[in-house]
């Protein structure tokens, strides 16, 4: 890269990095994505079409960065019915203070879209006027309908069907293609949402229900989430990223990692220094877009004070890691008395928006959605059957299998997640990675009105599965005892005041005039329950569109 000059540099190749390098090689920019993680070759290291389909996302060395976590909260009796369980093993956390579980993602080409399920949706408009609404978190410095024309953009380049009306989030125009049909699961579960007066619909999937320029069409084997051989799903190397590439004017360096960015005069930053297997390395750039994640993209920029930024880049506001918003979920997984084949089908085809606004939950601010999660519980093949399912063995367990496997109906709740000052990123004291740097610290609380979000997911789960005719719980996880986030938020967020927020509506540092940040860390509210991968590809479309030539 010595003798290469380029018009920007990523950090980052995942939602918000494959998008802004999509949107900036359109307009005939030079870009170069550094990617910590390594490159998949779909149609080589994906392993669903083979024997060890059930061992799930073949996570290669460096693809998964490394954390650790802060002391976690003391657990109460009064909430002891929300506590994470399985008949087989019993308590998945027999102690009296919450656990990890971990940090549940992908670094790689492509980020974490190659291992999720396609869910792509809009922010509801209510969950972003939190502040002026309701007293919480910050409000948008942006509106819906600012992002709206970049949701099309984005729903059009990865390929999205979803659903003819959806009446919580306005739309000018269609989706690209018609919503996937429902799986025979989704079907008893609608009855079970009838039955306590709820819609459930069809969900907006970036999953092409027909060939597209090389892509096949979704054979719905329900393995996305280990992740997909025929490219259907609308992962982010396969459609931004591959498409920025054939411009000519993408270059990616996988195994490459960000370790600080340099300053210069004039309020700009100079280029980040980085790791590769050749060593230490410097790049200049006349623009510079963080889009690591809302962990990682705090961590570089906290490891990155100096003279000019003694707090760390860009926090001059004193936010950068704080307002860290994490996945809060409830899940029940249960037995339907019939077979039921619940392996077949897309993972998340069906959706219930219902409570999803932040005043639609009684007593409680903040909102959730509802959906079908037999694949996200890994229930897909006989393997969990007989660790999580079945108990015992030999003759007697076999036969139980027989009788069992395809039977297990799972429903989960995802909800809004709050800022507290209980949740935080920092950089840890003492641990340090292979480059030498601190790793970041991830600090969570789960406060009471978190709580009793999660207590509502929790009654209404088991409510929906009993009405759908699956009594026999068997196993149950929990946001209130275990810490295991797939989607974070909020670290560097995004706002007009200066003095309270890190980038501007532009998604562009308050004061480094060539420094953006196009990532989740980015949101000011987490919204209730929705997908983020959709709204950060928008974020990153807007913000480069106020990018001219260099």
């Amino acid at each position: 890269m010595a003798n290469q000059r380029y018009d920007a540099v990523i950090v980052g190749a995942g939602a918000g990095g494959g998008s802004a390098a999509w949107a900036l090689t359109r307009k005939g920019f030079r870009v170069l994505v550094l990617e910590a993680g390594p490159r998949y070759d779909p149609f080589v290291d994906y392993k669903v079409n083979t024997p060890a389909w059930e061992e799930g996302f073949p996570y290669k060395p460096g693809s998964q960065g490394k954390y650790t976590f802060g002391d976690m909260q003391p657990l109460s009796e009064q909430w002891s019915h929300l506590r994470s369980w399985n008949r087989v093993s019993g308590q998945l956390n027999p102690g009296h203070t919450r656990i990890s579980y971990g940090y549940q993602h992908v670094r790689a080409v492509g980020g974490s879209s190659l291992h999720f399920t396609g869910e792509a949706h809009r922010m509801n408009p209510d969950s972003m006027k939190m502040r002026s609404r309701f007293g919480v978190a910050a409000d948008w410095p942006l509106s819906y309908q600012d992002l709206e024309p970049y949701y099309l953009e984005a729903e059009t380049c990865v390929g999205v069907a979803g659903p003819r009306n959806d009446p919580f989030r306005p739309r000018s125009a269609p989706y690209p293609y018609a919503a996937h049909p429902p799986s025979y699961c989704s079907a008893l579960l609608r009855k079970g949402f009838e039955g306590k007066g709820l819609r459930l619909m069809e969900n907006a999937l970036a999953v092409l229900p027909q060939p597209r320029a090389g892509r096949l069409a979704c054979n719905y084997c329900g393995c996305c989430l280990k992740g997909c051989p025929r490219t259907d799903k609308g992962t982010i190397d396969v459609t931004y990223l591959r498409e920025a590439m054939a411009t000519g004017r993408c270059d990616i360096l996988p195994g490459c990692f960000a370790t600080r960015v340099e300053t210069g005069e004039g309020d700009r930053v100079r280029g980040v220094h980085y790791m590769d297997r050749q060593g230490a390395g410097f790049v200049e750039t006349p623009i510079l877009i963080l889009a690591a994640g809302a962990i990682e993209t705090p961590r570089l920029l906290l490891a990155s004070r100096d003279a000019r930024s003694p707090d760390g880049l860009a926090n001059e506001s004193g936010q950068v890691g704080r307002n860290f918003m994490e996945t809060l979920l409830w899940t029940s997984n249960a037995l339907h008395p019939d077979p039921i084949g619940s392996y077949r089908g897309l993972p998340v085809d069906s959706i219930c928006w219902d409570y999803n606004a932040p005043d639609a939950i009684p007593g409680v601010v903040g909102g959730c959605r509802f959906s079908p999660s037999v694949a996200e519980s890994d229930l897909l093949g006989p393997v969990s059957y007989a660790r999580r399912v079945i108990k015992g063995w030999g003759r007697e367990h076999k036969q139980a299998m027989r009788q069992t496997f395809g039977r297990a109906l799972s429903l989960s709740g995802l909800c809004e997640s709050l800022p507290h000052p209980g949740s935080y990123v920092d950089l840890d004291p003492t641990v340090r990675d292979s480059a030498g740097m601190p790793v970041a610290r991830i600090h969570s609380f789960v406060d009471d009105m978190a709580i009793k979000r999660i207590a509502f997911m929790a009654r209404m789960c088991r409510e929906i599965l009993a009405e759908s005719g699956a009594k026999e719980i068997f196993e149950e996880f929990s946001s209130y005892d275990i810490f295991s986030s797939t989607h974070v938020f909020g670290t560097c967020r995004m706002g007009d005041d200066e003095h309270a927020s890190v980038v501007d509506a532009w998604c562009r540092s308050h004061r480094w005039k060539n420094l953006y940040i196009a990532d989740a860390s980015v949101f000011p509210s987490s919204g209730g329950g929705e997908s983020p991968g959709l709204t950060i590809q928008a974020l990153a479309l807007r913000a480069m569109s106020h990018i001219g030539r260099a």
